[in-house]
């Protein structure tokens, strides 16, 4: 029997004011029983205590706060979190699962404009379209591009994949139309992707561009170390969409300053840069500001799926993507 759950929105205000517009808020209140001007960006704002204390759903998004075990003793009837972005790690605890609070995210659809990003960035990478570009700019004229870029293009250039995450099989299912040799690395990977599993440090010697998709965990920070780096193809490119902690970041300025290898680089550590970072003016180097993941008109992909979830809920279905406190130690 289909209900109205009793529904919370908590994220930042600024995300609410960009997800719940136009045709979402329309269905939203259309599936819960919500109140879409109100906002749980503070657990503790005294605004939104009534609304938590009914709450069986909340519907999440970035920047909401932690659901501690306090925040669950003022919630008492809360059954579900709906969380329409991606990890949940920055907010659902272990009170939570504790508690056998079923909870679903919207990873799949936020997945899918990140592997865009890294599939455009593969196939400008090979193509040398930037520094085409630069040069085509500078000169004005033609120019002798295979004498300056000897075997640039796509064809039979081997791409690698670190980390056969969501996004990281969603870029080798995107890859399959081109004629690429794609090789996978991931120490969890026990299914047949259709392409090569192979060691990590052998993914770096044999790959033209390789791009990383592993989570950010303990065991993960600098992954990609000088050694590994080191390992890498002349001329090689190093994507990387994930997390910045994958990548010890001074050895791969290094390595960059000495022009040997590219860098497609969404994510850093810090998030936002020092302005004296060498990384904003190398010309190997594009660099962008964490946009690979939902942002603009995308936002509407991820708010659809968590609408989704929350209209199965209601439905006394089980969620399509729930997720599962055990997973979390080795994912995003």
């Amino acid at each position: 029997m289909e209900s109205r759950p009793k529904t919370l929105l908590a994220m930042g205000h600024q995300i609410a004011a960009k997800l719940i517009t136009g045709q979402v808020r329309d269905r939203l209140v259309t599936i819960a029983d919500v109140d879409p001007g109100l906002v749980a960006a503070d657990f503790a704002d005294p605004a939104v205590e009534a609304a938590l204390a009914e709450a069986e759903v909340l519907c999440t998004s970035w920047w909401c706060p932690p659901i501690t075990h306090d925040v669950l003793a003022r919630a008492p009837r809360l059954r579900a979190i709906v969380h329409a972005a991606g990890s949940v790690k920055h907010h659902v605890t272990e009170a939570c699962w504790q508690r056998g609070i079923v909870v679903s995210s919207a990873a799949a659809a936020n997945a899918e404009p990140v592997a865009e990003y890294t599939l455009a960035s593969i196939l400008f990478a090979n193509k040398r379209v930037l520094d085409i570009s630069k040069l085509y700019r500078e000169h004005r004229s033609g120019l002798d591009l295979d004498e300056r870029f000897p075997g640039f293009g796509n064809y039979r250039r081997t791409i690698g994949i670190v980390g056969a995450s969501r996004i990281g099989r969603r870029v080798i299912e995107l890859l399959r139309p081109f004629e690429l040799d794609v090789l996978v690395a991931d120490p969890y990977l026990t299914d047949d992707l259709g392409v090569p599993h192979v060691e990590l440090d052998e993914l770096f010697e044999r790959c033209d561009v390789i791009s990383l998709h592993a989570p950010a965990l303990p065991e993960t920070r600098h992954l990609i170390d000088a050694a590994r780096l080191a390992r890498m193809r002349d001329g090689a490119t190093l994507i990387n969409t994930a997390r910045g902690a994958l990548v010890d970041q001074d050895a791969l300025v290094a390595e960059l300053a000495g022009g040997r290898l590219y860098a497609v680089i969404d994510v850093t550590e810090p998030d936002v840069l020092p302005a004296d970072s060498p990384l904003y003016d190398l010309p190997n180097v594009l660099l962008t500001p964490h946009i690979a993941g939902s942002l603009g008109g995308e936002l509407a992909r991820i708010a659809d799926s968590a609408l989704d979830e929350l209209a199965r809920y209601a439905q006394g279905l089980p969620f399509s993507y729930g997720v599962e406190a055990e997973s979390l130690t080795i994912s995003a």
